[in-house]
């Protein structure tokens, strides 16, 4: 698929044939999933809520992301995507999330964790949890444009492939 929008569509359609709700915690993209999702005329049969929980307070306040995990292992890590993930669902009417976290820059990377670092969980109810951490290149523009497509793409695999614990 080659935009977005297309992704969006297609994967709001394999949604609504499976009766999958999608959530969304969403920090770097700012909500950009969800934009894309509910771009699409009808989402709300197959959307139920976006979590943009850009600070760590907002992470803790409406995820339930424990102190411990950020004072651990910074806002951009594994550890924290995937509590927001289940802390979405968990705060939702959602079967399946998705939550990013990461640097779109210019500023804020490190040696560590470079401009452009972004992570990624996938939950849902059943079980079936993915994480991933990807180095995307280009401005802040092009890295949040990658985070959501590739956040999209493989919610639109998951479903489609019918994998365990979907």
């Amino acid at each position: 698929m080659n935009t977005i929008e297309e992704l969006s569509f297609n994967l709001g359609a394999l949604l609504e044939q499976k009766d999958h709700i999608l959530v969304t915690a969403e920090s770097c993209t700012g909500g950009g999933v969800a934009t894309a999702i509910t771009d699409i005329a009808g989402s709300s049969a197959w959307f139920d809520r976006a979590f943009v929980t850009y600070s760590n307070d907002a992470k803790i306040d409406m995820l339930g992301v424990a102190t411990e995990t950020l004072g651990q292992n910074g806002a951009v890590s594994e550890a924290v995507v995937v509590e927001m993930a289940q802390g979405a669902l968990q705060h939702s009417k959602g079967t399946l999330s998705v939550a990013i976290s990461g640097i779109a820059g210019p500023g804020g990377g490190s040696e560590d964790k470079p401009v452009g670092t972004v992570c990624f969980a996938w939950a849902s109810q059943q079980g079936w949890l993915k994480v991933e951490t990807c180095l995307f290149e280009g401005d802040r523009a092009a890295v949040r444009q990658q985070a959501v497509m590739h956040a999209l793409l493989i919610l639109y695999r998951h479903v489609l492939e019918d994998e365990p614990y979907c």
